[in-house]
This record gives structure tokens, sequence and C-alpha cells, in this order.
């Protein structure tokens, strides 16, 4: 079995693929917890898939799984749109899984905030029309230009310059902008 990786999204390269020691949950709470996530968005369908067999009737990975390919995809349908979420920043599944329902988590809860955006709050995993697919953020560590392992208060002063520099309010890129605040706060979760 294969990873159903998403048409035109780039993997990381296996070299680069971190070791992440900021997730604590295990392979089996996690994908209940994401399991969680998708009863309270109410979504059509969904199914998961990871690099070999070790899975559920779901598409979701058994507690043992350990493919070689550590790579996660989530994809969903909802009200007509097609949507995928993927990870494989990190060397386990069990971390690129985590990854996915944490965003999957924190998109959803901004949902519940008084707040009107120009878009849906999962407007940025909704897949396009046809196999054109937009790419996945670089690893925050590259947006921020600091090292993998940079202290807090490093990550703090590059995202603040960042910040400074593409704040849209100063004419900056909206999606630049937004990428730096992602990478500012899982640098700063760890």
């Amino acid at each position: 079995m294969t990873l159903d990786w998403p048409a035109g999204w780039d993997r990381t390269p296996p070299a680069r693929r971190e070791r992440a020691r900021k997730f604590e949950a295990s392979l089996g709470s996690t994908t209940q917890s994401l399991e969680g996530e998708l009863d309270r968005m109410g979504v059509d369908d969904w199914r998961a898939s990871i690099g070999n067999q070790h899975t559920k009737s779901n598409g979701l990975p058994r507690h043992n799984a350990n493919p070689d390919d550590p790579g996660f995809v989530l994809r969903w349908h909802k009200d007509g749109d097609q949507y995928a979420v993927a990870c494989d920043a990190y060397s386990r599944l069990r971390d690129n899984v985590r990854a996915v329902y944490l965003w999957i988590h924190e998109t959803r809860m901004r949902g519940n905030r008084p707040v009107e955006t120009g878009d849906a709050e999962f407007a940025a995993a909704r897949l396009p029309a046809g196999d054109d697919a937009v790419a996945a953020d670089p690893p925050p560590h590259e947006v921020l230009g600091v090292a993998k392992d940079a202290p807090e208060s490093v990550v703090e002063s590059a995202a603040r310059a960042l910040i400074k520099e593409h704040h849209p309010d100063a004419g900056g890129d909206r999606e630049a902008f937004k990428r730096i605040q992602r990478a500012r706060e899982v640098m700063l979760d760890g």
C-alpha cells in the first residue's frame, strides 16, 4: 500500500524530516482525538492514508503502525467541497498524525470565534477542482530563517522582524504574513 499523497504537493525529503519532541500523545490517543474532531466538523465522509496496511477500516493507522514512509494524509468532503491536509515533516508517523490533528482542531476552533473573514475556516485545505494543488508551507524554521532548535528568544526576534516586514498594513503579502505567524506558533508551541 502506498501513501495517497495529494497530486502536486511537495514531499519533505527523508533527510530533512525532524524528530518531534513536543508531541506527548500516543498514536492511538491522537487518532481517537482526530476522529472526534471530524465528528464535530460534521463532514460528509473522510478517509486517511498512510504508507502501509496497518490501518483500521477508516484508514486511520493502528496504534502499532510504523511504516517506512511516515507521511499522513487526511481527506474529507463537506458540502460538496473536497479537502486534504497532509504532513510528512516528521520522522515518525505519530508526529505527522498529531500535526494534522492539531491543525484541524485549531482551525475548527477559529470557527467558534465571532470574527468575520473572507472565506471559510477550512479554505486553506480545500482542494482545487482539478489535479492542481497548492504545496504545503516550508518547515517553520525555514520560514523564520532560524535553526531547527533555535531558542525562543531567537524565534521571537526573527518572527517580529519578518512580521513587521511582511505586514499587510505596510504593503506586505498577506499569505507570507500568515505563513510567518503559523511558523512562529509552531516553533514556540514546542
